[in-house]
């Protein structure tokens, strides 16, 4: 389970750390034909599965997740400050799901065809989801600052397999030289 901690905490201290560089007119600019697109809106998005999670601090007392239901905070697409202090508090609350008894078994509200399927879970299941989740809307970040002409971290919006892959190349090739 730490693992799986550890990969969301490094994707959302990156994303902090971003965040509270920006503007908020960077954080607010609209991009695509129609206008949907704004940073602040991804981070926002990202920032809502996180609280489906863990709502107001601790896990739902049924034990039920629903992404499809989030709260939508609009607030935080428009303060890059908030959003930083949200990612933080996110970042707290996962640290303190290292020191807790946590049941693993979690219910998945999943709307499908007009009803919502109940499918079985785990803690680790939707932290291993948050991880990739996360790091596919940091990829759609990054193009969109890069867009700005804002530089990120080789890093950034990058899987936590692919570091490691890119580690293995780095020592394989390495020791081919050597």
């Amino acid at each position: 389970m730490e693992e799986l901690i550890e990969e969301n905490l490094q994707a959302l201290s990156q994303l902090k750390d971003f965040v509270a560089e920006l503007s908020p007119v960077h954080y607010r600019q609209a991009f695509g034909d129609h206008g949907r697109h704004t940073l602040g809106k991804h981070i926002r998005h990202l920032i809502d599965h996180y609280d489906a999670l863990l709502g107001d601090g601790t896990l739902p007392a049924d034990a039920t997740i629903d992404y499809e239901h989030r709260q939508r905070d609009t607030s935080l697409e428009q303060s890059p400050l908030r959003a930083a202090q949200r990612l933080a508090w996110i970042e707290s609350r996962l640290q303190g799901l290292k020191r807790e008894s946590v049941h693993d078994a979690l219910q998945l509200a999943y709307p499908a065809g007009g009803s919502t399927l109940d499918l079985g879970s785990s803690l680790g299941r939707e932290l291993a989801f948050l991880t990739s989740h996360t790091i596919h809307h940091m990829a759609i970040i990054g193009l969109l600052a890069e867009s700005l002409g804002i530089g990120l971290p080789e890093e950034f919006g990058v899987h936590p397999s692919t570091l490691r892959h890119w580690q293995r190349e780095s020592a394989e090739h390495s020791a081919r030289s050597a």
